[in-house]
């Protein structure tokens, strides 16, 4: 057919849907229809949103001029409360010129890309990696460099492969630790270790920090531009209130970055959505500039999950798993199960295996296919504890079989 009878675009048309989305709707529509489904694919926390956000929320409903337009780059106040959230949590001194508030997580990682990609410019991406990434770039006319990572590594990329994997047209690193999908975090000399490397060859790092509170036992979280200062001018901060707070619904992320970079995204949101809803802008004002007691004990919820999981998973005969260092999820290798029958049929692929799981034990995970880690699956922790045993007990019965 030609181009004249091709209703969506092919740069749309190009777009990979979330496999993460579809792997939850499936779960969801499945539920509805009264299967006990047990869902370890969403990437987000099982508590409500505390009592003193929402209690801000419903106090901006009333007040009319949270009825109207702000400023498209976020509420000013609130820019300025993701500054100095940003300086307290992490030790980044910036201004609130610096920040541009968004519509979640998501639209900071598209601006972002947007802003700083042309067509032609290479993206070093290490795998395993969220799903999104890829897509604002390949948008952009970029050119997605992905670079493998496996358990050898803690699935952390080394400088000598970020080297290696570097040309003229390499223009800027996506960084993420603590990291979905395999709740890697990276220790500090390799954060400045990567910073440094990226300051002597010029090339711009996009650091997405959504899960920085979410560190368990001894490691730490560590900012890149914190132990790298003359990474700033090239340094894009992505962040949000979603994984924090419980407050995935919410929509309100943020980027923070050079001035001018922030300007140009700021001038590039004006035309495509405008601000944030005001209603979520004063949740995430009362979230950014209250305490950290909430996400304290959320933590130590995952924690306990996190270490319930570990096990469990690591005690299927085939399973092996790492033990997940941060956010909120495990990611272990299926590939010995790949290898023999599972209910008499072979499964060549995690994606049919997931497909067989949910089937079967009515249990549903992402296949690493998702996050281009063919022969992984991520597994959410973020779960009641009964779910999450079940769940775990009905994949290890199923395996067995």
């Amino acid at each position: 057919m030609g181009r004249m009878g091709t209703r969506v675009s092919d740069r749309i048309a190009a777009i990979a849907p979330s496999a993460t989305l579809a792997v939850d709707a499936k779960a969801k529509a499945l539920k509805a229809a009264g299967e006990p489904v047990i869902g370890f694919g969403a990437g987000e926390p099982d508590f409500p949103t505390p009592d003193h956000i929402v209690e801000a929320a419903v106090a901006a409903c009333k007040d009319p001029k949270n009825h109207r337009y702000t400023p498209a780059g976020g509420l000013p106040e609130l820019k300025e409360a993701v500054a100095a959230k940003t300086a307290r949590d992490s030790g980044y001194d910036i201004d609130a010129g610096q920040v541009l508030i968004t519509n979640g997580g998501k639209h900071a990682v598209a601006n972002a890309v947007a802003t700083l990609i042309d067509p032609g410019d290479e993206v070093l991406l290490p795998a395993p990696y969220w799903t999104t990434y890829p897509e604002p770039i390949r948008r952009a006319g970029g050119t997605v460099v992905e670079i493998a990572t496996d358990e050898g590594s803690g699935f952390q990329v080394t400088v000598d492969q970020l080297e290696k994997a570097r040309t003229p047209k390499t223009k800027a690193l996506v960084f993420v630790s603590p990291s979905n999908p395999t709740g890697a975090v990276y220790p500090r000399a390799q954060i400045e270790a990567i910073g440094r490397w990226a300051v002597e060859h010029g090339i711009w790092v996009i650091t997405d920090e959504i899960y920085e509170h979410l560190v368990y036992g001894a490691n730490e979280h560590h900012s890149m531009p914190v132990l790298v200062p003359e990474l700033a001018d090239r340094c894009i901060v992505l962040n949000g209130v979603a994984k924090t707070y419980a407050m995935t619904g919410w929509r309100v992320g943020w980027m923070i970055g050079p001035t001018d970079i922030v300007k140009a995204a700021t001038n590039l949101q004006s035309h495509e959505t405008s601000n944030v809803a005001n209603v979520s802008q004063r949740a995430a004002l009362a979230a950014v500039s209250g305490g950290l007691d909430d996400v304290a004990r959320f933590r130590e919820n995952f924690d306990r999950r996190r270490i319930a999981m570990y096990e469990s998973l690591n005690a299927i005969p085939g399973v092996t798993v790492l033990e997940p260092e941060g956010a909120f999820y495990a990611f272990p290798s299926f590939k010995a199960v790949l290898q023999r029958p599972v209910l008499g049929r072979q499964v060549s692929t995690t994606l049919e295996l997931a497909d067989l799981i949910l089937e079967e034990a009515k249990v549903a995970i992402v296949p690493g296919e998702a996050f281009s880690a063919p022969g992984y699956a991520r597994l959410s922790f973020a779960l009641g504890d009964d779910d999450l045993r079940e769940g775990v007990a009905r994949i290890a019965d199923l395996l067995a079989k």
